[in-house]
């Protein structure tokens, strides 16, 4: 039976995964979806319990979820959102993996697009140097900025009720020097040719990773061979593996999967 890995992203709890891993589990597939490291396993703990995560980066998220993993013998999938889909473009760039489906991933290095939006969706984070050692929350009104945009306010406000919590800053600084950094740790192997598939996922209408960053980082991996493929999801926001469309993308994902040749 094919296992499939779910990876979050900042600011979303875990358990933001439960209607994909039920979804997939009635297809036939194994799932898992773990805690980042230090986060707590129920989200109302996780606010309460911020410093726990702080400080954490991304090779600590990459060591994290590599260490869970099933063996590779057994062909695991790892399916990330956001930090999640950098995360395992890591993990199948490293062959921890068999394949990976990116959704709105956070940009690798590399990635030179920075849209304003970007970059308004992460100033509660790097507005403050201080932050690289911190966990942080993101208010109501900058969920609905960097998540809930595409959809209307009241449930954008019950998504950030539900699933949103701190998260380490440590990432996103990680990120935004990544370029100057010759060992940046948000590194993948692009050109790698023997590689598992790589599905790539962009939004339309996201603010924290606008489809022209997903654009750029799919293009990256123009000199291999491996399979590498991108599709786009037109007035979709960042909110879009929880909110109401949800299974839109999860479908999607299915059929990729199932084109592939994996099978629960």
């Amino acid at each position: 039976m094919t296992h499939i890995a779910f990876i979050h992203g900042l600011w979303l709890s875990h358990a933001s995964w439960a209607p994909w891993e039920k979804f997939f589990v009635d297809e036939g597939f194994e799932t898992s979806a773990h805690t980042w490291p230090g986060e707590a396993s129920a989200p109302a703990t996780a606010r309460t319990n911020a410093d726990s995560q702080a400080g954490r980066g991304i090779d600590d998220l990459v060591n994290h979820f590599g260490g869970l993993l099933p063996p590779r013998e057994t062909r695991p999938i790892v399916i990330g959102h956001s930090f999640g889909g950098l995360i395992a473009q890591r993990l199948l760039a490293e062959d921890r993996v068999d394949a990976a489906v990116a959704i709105s991933p956070a940009p690798i290095k590399g990635v030179r697009s920075l849209p304003f939006a970007q970059l308004r969706s992460a100033l509660p984070v790097l507005s403050r140097r201080s932050n690289r050692e911190r966990a942080v929350a993101l208010s109501r009104r900058q969920f609905r900025y960097g998540f809930g945009n595409a959809i209307d306010r009241e449930q954008s406000d019950r998504l950030w009720e539900l699933w949103s919590i701190p998260s380490p800053g440590r990432p996103l600084f990680e990120v935004a020097s990544a370029n100057r950094d010759a060992a940046s740790p948000a590194f993948v192997d692009t050109s790698r040719p023997d590689r598992g598939p790589l599905l790539m996922i962009s939004a339309g209408s996201d603010h924290t990773v606008p489809a022209a960053t997903t654009k750029a980082a799919f293009a990256l991996y123009g000199d291999s061979s491996a399979s590498t493929e991108l599709h786009e999801f037109k007035g979709k926001g960042h909110s879009l593996t929880i909110d109401n469309g949800w299974r839109d993308v999860a479908d999607d994902v299915l059929g990729w999967l199932s084109a592939k040749g994996y099978m629960g």
